[in-house]
């Protein structure tokens, strides 16, 4: 079956073969200024790929709720899968930094990835936008190597910097030498993970809050 990205590209290219009434080719528009603004439909992009996932995301669901043409669509943004690569970029950028700045910012490990669960109790259930993490959300049925790769590398380059962190810990007797970063990190990826579709379940914040207690519970101590 033919998506329906491959059906409206298709469409476009026919009407670029078309000719004029004395069978010379159409002229090429002239450009026009761009009729929307170009974040807030990348804005609706993200919550529209948030929420139903890259696979279930059609052309026609982002046209309709980006308020634009397919014409305009690529014009801006390029194909589905290009627009989605820039919306998991932005979504890092407005939704996703608080593993990076808890990672930057706690003086240890153990207390950058409590502070990483409570912040995900937090972003996950948010009623201002879909609950969970697009970037574990988007992958669901993703039948898209490409992308379901890229998604993959996003999650597991989360987990490397947890573990990074933690190998510091031991290294400077924070933690005990005997920790085991590997699993350490792995641990608390699964948390976010978990946390992310118990989220989209419909887990409370607090229930969240709670699971995130009882995770770092489990951490050694010197």
């Amino acid at each position: 079956m033919v998506s329906s990205m491959a059906t409206e590209e298709a469409g476009e290219a026919g009407k670029a073969g078309k000719t004029g009434a004395k069978g010379r080719p159409a002229s090429k528009p002239r450009g026009r200024p761009r009729s929307f603004d170009r974040e807030t439909a990348l804005e609706k992009a993200i919550l529209a790929f948030w929420e139903r996932g890259y696979e279930a995301t059609s052309v026609s669901d982002l046209t309709r709720v980006m308020d634009i043409g397919a014409p305009s669509l690529y014009a801006a943004f390029g194909d589905k899968q290009s627009l989605f690569e820039e919306v998991v970029r932005e979504y890092g950028v407005r939704y996703g930094s608080f593993t990076e700045r808890a990672l930057a910012e706690e003086p240890t490990a153990r207390a950058a990835v409590a502070r990483i669960l409570r912040e995900a109790a937090v972003e996950y259930t948010d009623p201002a936008h879909p609950h969970g993490c697009l970037v574990v959300h988007a992958a669901t049925n993703c039948s898209t190597p490409e992308v379901e790769e890229s998604l993959r590398v996003r999650r597991n380059a989360s987990i490397a910097a947890i573990r990074s962190r933690i190998e510091a810990d031991i290294a400077t007797g924070m933690l005990p030498p005997h920790a085991d970063a590997a699993v350490l990190a792995r641990h608390a990826g699964a948390m976010i993970q978990g946390m992310s579709q118990q989220a989209r379940d419909g887990a409370s914040r607090e229930e969240l809050e709670a699971l995130a207690e009882i995770a770092m519970a489990n951490w050694p101590r010197t």
